[in-house]
């Protein structure tokens, strides 16, 4: 069973919002840069933004920049996705993923130590 688990997902109509949280059971996240990745279904994985441990950097895909955002809450130990201007094109599995350092994000997913088991997001009218 994986330490991070993700959830918030479900169904919205294009042009809506929706906010994934990441949390975990026994790990301490404020060690790791936290990686959002997603599949589309019949695609294959997308990494679509990171956040440094302390939350100072970040970074965005193309795809989402603007209308998503990355944000963390060490105190809490959980981190969000906040998701607006839904299109179809996003919709897919959400991962939330640990990385041991900031570089590795998102360009080395095999360096992901942690990956939830997803959080599936449906955006259709």
């Amino acid at each position: 069973q994986s330490p991070l688990v993700e959830s918030g997902g479900g169904q919205v109509q294009p042009g809506g919002s929706l906010t994934l949280s990441c949390g975990t059971s026994g790990l301490q996240l404020d060690i790791f840069t936290i990686g959002w990745f997603r599949q589309a279904p019949g695609k294959g994985r997308e990494g679509i933004s990171c956040v440094s441990k302390g939350g100072v950097d970040t970074w965005y895909a193309s795809s989402v920049e603007g209308r998503f955002t990355n944000s963390r809450d060490n105190a809490k130990n959980t981190a969000t996705l906040h998701m607006n201007s839904l299109t179809p094109e996003d919709t897919g599995t959400y991962y939330c993923v640990a990385f041991p350092a900031y570089h590795y994000c998102p360009s080395r997913p095999d360096f992901g130590t942690k990956w939830g088991q997803g959080t599936r997001v449906t955006v259709s009218s």
